[in-house]
């Protein structure tokens, strides 16, 4: 296998990464609160091969003097970007959207060995029926999460409800039949350093599993909301984040990429097509 050949390989997988990112991108164009990431390429290790015996005697030349010859490029970066999504009107009291790009929900979330506490922009919640007591609902996502209050407990209010309101600053409100209610702070934190979460499935975000390799705190990459920190939330209720995705830039991004592969692909049968003709040589 020749330069060529290598170099094309190298790069060939590289794209079918963004190719894979950015149809990870369009399939969450519906989704709620999703955040799209975008990935950016760097050249691989590059080797220079001085031909001209005397620089100074190129006076006036137009061309880099010896040539340089690469291995490829890779993507060098793959980050999220938080940019705000449009604000829809469901007119459903159990719809919230945040209105600040940072912001994030906690929900529980059951793996396959433990629960870990990870972050979503999706405000549709449900009641659903506490499992330890059927008089009780549990205010959980769309896919059944629990959502979790300032303290990292699941929000759980007695069944008998009347009406439910979120106030600007991140409180639940319910109200029963009986002229009884609850209060609840929403579990809400602040993320300042996205790059270093991963997005678990869908509009999931959580800590990856090498934390301690990256030898950065969590305290680092999100900050909790609570005390006189939460007048920086801001949400609004009977309304949903739609997806920061861009489809029509994602097509296009798509389909230079696929110019790209099949440039690639090119280049390799065009390398092999000159390698057949030198063998060829008698």
């Amino acid at each position: 296998m020749n330069r060529t050949m290598i170099t094309a390989t190298n790069t060939m997988s590289q794209i079918q990464h963004k190719m894979d990112i950015i149809g990870h991108n369009i399939s969450n164009v519906q989704t709620n609160g999703f955040k799209r990431k975008e990935s950016y390429f760097n050249d691989l290790l590059v080797q220079q091969f001085e031909t001209m015996g005397r620089a100074d005697r190129e006076n006036g030349r137009l061309t880099a003097n010896g040539v340089r010859q690469g291995t490829g490029a890779k993507i060098s970066q793959a980050k999220i970007l938080l940019t705000q999504g449009s604000l829809k009107t469901t007119d459903r009291d159990l719809d919230v959207a945040l209105k600040k790009k940072d912001l994030f929900f906690k929900v529980l979330v059951q793996g396959e060995q433990e629960q870990s506490v990870n972050f979503t922009r999706d405000g549709a919640f449900y009641l659903s029926p506490d499992s330890q007591n059927p008089n009780n609902m549990m205010v959980v996502t769309g896919n059944g999460y629990p959502v979790l209050d300032e303290f990292d407990d699941p929000i759980v209010v007695n069944g008998n409800i009347k009406e439910i309101a979120f106030s600007e600053n991140g409180q639940l409100r319910v109200t029963s039949h009986d002229g009884g209610a609850e209060t609840f702070n929403l579990g809400i934190v602040s993320v300042k350093k996205p790059q270093f979460l991963e997005q678990i499935g869908g509009n999931l975000l959580g800590f990856p599993a090498n934390m301690d390799e990256l030898a950065v705190a969590e305290g680092n990459i999100v900050t909790a909301l609570t005390g006189a920190a939460r007048g920086e939330i801001s949400l609004q209720q009977r309304s949903l984040e739609a997806s920061n995705v861009d489809l029509s830039k994602e097509m296009t991004d798509l389909m230079n990429m696929q110019r790209h592969y099949q440039f690639q692909a090119r280049s390799i049968t065009l390398a092999d097509q000159m390698q057949s003709l030198v063998n060829g040589i008698r």
